[in-house]
């Protein structure tokens, strides 16, 4: 069974500025490397993605948030959410699809077409809260994709990992205290957004990490703290919040993680799901501002999951 690989044009079409590093050159990067790395031949490309409509959005964000971001939608030029996060003409709807997106991976690989799937979209999501875009994130697409899993589907227990650098702050206010989420993650700290740290709800594994720690003790960590939790939890199906800004070469962070590292991770992650989940994962792209670091991790992502 092959790994989907969701994308839709749209997502090109978002862009806050030549200066801003989460722009579109991501996505271009990932797709030539792609080619380079003769993974393309792996995977099986779906742009089916849908518009996500407000009942799925409604399953994550309040009414006044989707408002909020459709009302602020500018005619031309730029419309500031805050000093990092803004919108052009194309956002709400690139926005739309990159959740659609996420709602239609898991559609297929819970109906089986594919065994995994990862999105390539954007603009991420795992910065925004139920009710606040922030951190370029506008709609949460892993916490939406998780709830369609739920809510549509009938799963009982889902897990949500995160490895990007940043603390995915709006996923765990989506999820804090639902005893059918287990969230794991990772992330530099003290960090933006200086979250995930203090108070944490039970069914969170947060694992904050000083600056310039390295593969080695992130593996640990893993296994130390993530993998038991897992077990225990046995969870149905996976949700990934795949940031690769934890490598070495994101000035946007300070890690010290590799490809290889990446790699592992995933590994891990997918032999959880082969044990207890049909092997369902979906992954959605959030951080890497690198665009050589970003598209190198993206492939070590893709090929773990196809198992290649």
């Amino acid at each position: 069974m092959t790994t989907g690989f969701f994308s839709h044009p749209d997502c090109l079409l978002h862009e806050m500025g030549e200066w801003h590093p989460e722009c579109p050159a991501r996505l271009q990067a990932i797709e030539d490397q792609l080619i380079a790395s003769r993974i393309d031949m792996l995977i099986e490309r779906d742009e089916s993605a849908p518009l996500a409509d407000e009942s799925a959005l409604l399953r994550v964000h309040t009414q006044a948030h989707i408002d909020f971001v459709r009302n602020t939608s500018p005619v031309e030029g730029y419309a500031a959410i805050d000093a990092d996060t803004s919108m052009n003409p194309h956002t709400w709807q690139a926005a739309l699809r990159a959740a659609g997106a996420a709602i239609a991976a898991t559609d297929a690989v819970i109906e089986g077409r594919y065994e995994n799937a990862f999105c390539a979209i954007r603009p991420p999501g795992h910065h925004a809260e139920p009710a606040r875009a922030m951190g370029f994130c506008f709609f949460n697409n892993v916490a939406v994709a998780a709830r369609h899993a739920l809510a549509v589907h009938g799963l009982s227990r889902v897990a949500v990992i995160d490895f990007d650098v940043h603390h995915g702050n709006g996923t765990e206010a989506a999820f804090a205290g639902d005893s059918r989420v287990l969230m794991c993650s990772i992330f530099q700290h003290p960090f933006y957004p200086f979250s995930g740290a203090d108070q944490v709800p039970p069914n969170m594994v947060n694992v904050p990490l000083p600056a310039r720690t390295k593969g080695m003790e992130v593996r640990e960590a893993i296994d130390l703290l993530w993998l038991p939790r897992l077990h225990e939890f046995k969870p149905e199906m996976v949700f990934i919040s795949a940031g690769f800004d934890a490598h070495r070469e994101d000035d946007l962070g300070n890690m010290g993680l590799v490809e290889n590292d990446f790699a592992w991770i995933t590994g891990q992650i997918r032999a959880i799901a082969e044990r207890y989940a049909k092997g369902r994962i979906v992954s959605c792209l959030e951080g890497g501002y690198n665009l050589s670091a970003l598209a190198r991790s993206v492939v070590a992502h893709l090929r773990t999951l196809a198992d290649f």
